[in-house]
């Protein structure tokens, strides 16, 4: 049996092997590939100068239209989170922003059952760990204090957060319930009942619910949870949730919509606030979508399914190579999801920062440790995720075998 220092003296050795080959790799950011933008290229070509009007009879080139977005897109992406289109709200880019409209105006004026603005106390929102970078972000920006709860395989700790919503100063949740990032989890219909007819302190707890990748799965076998709006409308919550998604990996990340769904109460109130920003959002663009989407063979479902058959090999290279150089080792665990665009990798020993040190050394970016806590603190300097959505197969095989490589090594060390 090699000594550690054997061990380490090896593998030392292959670190100079990969160093040598000059790798450029990235794992970061779940970025689609070219190849699944080039599925929505005929979406450049489904307006055209005959439709300058829409089939609702809205001019797509003058103002009037109103903020809530084209009926037929309404109507379509309400279809598909499984609401009506008074129930939705279509924006231009992308679901973060609706979201961070809302909780703007939460914070200036309060939602629909608020006493007072919430900027008028002490604000504190439930997140689930490990967590999107991106809304523990904003949140800290808008000065809410975040409290973690565990994202588990069927969703949050519903223990710990049916004890926080008992706080008088907690005054909502934001997750991804479907596919987390980075988990992949997904809440589990008993989990959604859980939330919509929970005990809260507040007449406005709120769930902001990122539903960006409920339709993005990766196979046959598909997680599709309860509606959390009907949920919480059978509950007698219907203000409870908020619903966000967008098409940001269904079309062009750059150029896709954003949509919310909510009580058709909720919807006006916030559309009223929203209606003091701006005029409304980009028709051209939302017909474009509504035209592409509905002629796509088999509609959202058919494109969704293209996706998949891109995707998922990437995935499953991911996992084939982790299986394959770390299954037996003890030294980490990983996720093995039905859809979204994450991995999560946890290290068994507090080495994340010094995998990821690693790997960079090695030519292969990942995302920072701790970028999936908030104010980027993992306290077990353990979990790290993968984002196999942009590059081809060949190059997620290759950069995951130097991952699990420095798993080792760091560990090791």
């Amino acid at each position: 049996m090699k000594t550690l220092e054997q061990l380490q003296e090896q593998l030392q050795e292959q670190y100079k092997t990969y160093k040598e080959m000059g790798l450029s790799l990235t794992m970061q950011r779940g970025q689609p590939g070219d190849d699944n933008f080039d599925l929505s290229n005929g979406m450049l070509n489904s307006v055209t100068i005959d439709d300058l009007v829409s089939e609702s009879g809205i001019a797509l080139r003058n103002y009037p239209g109103g903020v809530k977005g084209l009926p037929e897109a309404r109507q379509l992406f309400g279809n598909m989170l499984g609401v009506s289109a008074d129930e939705m709200i279509v924006g231009n880019n992308s679901s973060l922003k609706l979201l961070s409209e809302t909780l703007l105006w939460a914070m200036m004026r309060g939602l629909k059952n608020s006493p007072a603005p919430w900027k008028d106390g002490k604000v504190k929102i439930i997140v689930t760990v490990p967590g999107y970078d991106r809304h523990f972000h904003f949140l800290d920006q808008i000065g809410c204090e975040m409290v973690t709860v565990q994202m588990n395989s069927d969703g949050p700790d519903m223990d710990a957060v049916e004890e926080l919503a008992l706080d008088p100063e907690v005054k909502g949740m934001l997750f991804v319930p479907i596919y987390s990032n980075p988990t992949g989890d997904t809440v589990s219909d008993e989990v959604v009942r859980r939330l919509a007819k929970m005990e809260t302190a507040v007449p406005d707890f709120t769930i902001f619910a990122d539903n960006a990748y409920s339709v993005h799965h990766l196979g046959n076998e598909k997680d599709e949870p309860i509606n959390m709006l009907r949920a919480c409308q059978e509950a007698g919550n219907p203000d409870r949730v908020y619903l966000y998604g967008s098409t940001s990996k269904m079309t062009y990340a750059s150029a896709g919509l954003g949509f919310m769904a909510a009580s058709a109460d909720n919807i006006e109130y916030i559309a009223h606030f929203m209606g003091a920003q701006f005029i409304g959002p980009n028709k051209v663009e939302q017909y474009r979508h509504v035209r592409f989407l509905n002629n796509y063979p088999g509609g959202i479902a058919g494109l969704m399914a293209a996706h998949a058959a891109l995707l998922k090999p990437k995935f499953d290279a991911v996992n084939t190579v982790l299986s394959r150089e770390l299954g037996d080792s003890g030294l980490a665990t990983w996720t093995t999801p039905k859809g979204g665009y994450f991995i999560s990798l946890d290290t068994a020993k507090p080495v994340a920062s010094r995998v990821v040190e690693l790997a960079g050394e090695l030519g292969v970016g990942l995302t920072p440790a701790g970028a999936t806590y908030p104010h980027k603190h993992d306290p077990n300097n353990c979990n790290i995720r993968l984002s196999p959505s942009r590059p081809p197969v060949a190059d997620v095989e290759q950069a995951m075998e130097v991952v699990a490589f420095c798993v080792k090594l760091a560990s090791v060390e």
